[in-house]
């Protein structure tokens, strides 16, 4: 079994190939033909969330696809839109939400918000990438992880931007040989130590991203050695803590009548 390092390099020194094995499997392109054949009809939010095959399909191009069963929590987001920033999805801290509201958006764009391209391709590359990931994380997390940040370091602008996602400062934290139970000190404090020991530009320069990923693969696989069992880390790409919106009332939400 290959090591943590020697996977992640292999995959991302050619991502397009390794993009076009995962679309080359049965089931992935069976679900991308029903896919692209048929959310051009949707026309409405409940079209939407009614054709289950259709909306989990949409949930996992964004990595939601353990909150599909919450149709009535994803109704109310897509009912509010993204124009306002006190929208339901704008309030929440995890961005996923906005940008799946922003790519089918019924708010704004009515019954025509399905032929967008953010709603057609946009979501099957997106569905693509994601499955890779996953892929990847069935024989090595650390793999996973480190595919993830490659994907999200470019949109990455602050240290909180890190510490809102459990995913990406849990990399941070690995690179860093910093031990998990700094995640409960002050976000601020976190932040600052982050900054004391890394320059948050350099991810968005591939070489010095790739130094990065190289220490974080490296010293995960010390962590957590290929030859053991696959160490879980789901609950990394859990949706975080919600901003002005309370656990309870997200649970709340998710209890609506739908």
């Amino acid at each position: 079994m290959l090591n943590t390092y020697t996977s992640y390099q292999l995959i991302a020194k050619d991502i397009p190939k390794a993009i076009d094995q995962v679309e080359s499997q049965p089931v992935v392109k069976r679900e991308t033909d029903y896919y692209l054949a048929n959310i051009g009809n949707v026309k409405s939010i409940d079209d939407f969330v009614n054709n289950t095959r259709l909306f989990n399909y949409a949930m996992k191009a964004y990595g939601l696809q353990d909150m599909a069963y919450a149709k009535a929590f994803m109704v109310k987001a897509l009912k509010e839109g993204v124009s306002d920033s006190d929208s339901f999805a704008n309030k929440l801290s995890d961005k996923r939400y906005a940008d799946f509201v922003k790519a089918f958006n019924f708010a704004a764009y009515g019954s025509t918000a399905t032929l967008f391209p953010s709603a057609q391709q946009g979501a099957v590359d997106k569905y693509m990438r994601q499955t890779l990931e996953e892929n990847a994380g069935e024989t090595n997390q650390g793999v996973r992880l480190a595919l993830y940040f490659q994907r999200k370091a470019p949109d990455i602008n602050s240290w909180y931007d890190v510490l809102a996602d459990t995913a990406l400062s849990s990399v941070v934290r690995t690179a860093l040989g910093l031990p998990d139970s700094i995640a409960s000190a002050d976000i601020d404090k976190q932040a600052q130590m982050f900054e004391q020991k890394l320059d948050i530009a350099d991810f968005k320069d591939p070489d010095k991203l790739n130094t990065f990923l190289t220490r974080f693969t490296s010293l995960w696989e010390i962590n957590n050695p290929t030859t053991s069992a696959v160490t879980s880390v789901s609950v990394l790409f859990a949706q975080p803590t919600t901003v002005g919106i309370s656990t309870d009332l997200m649970m709340a939400m998710q209890k609506l009548k739908f």
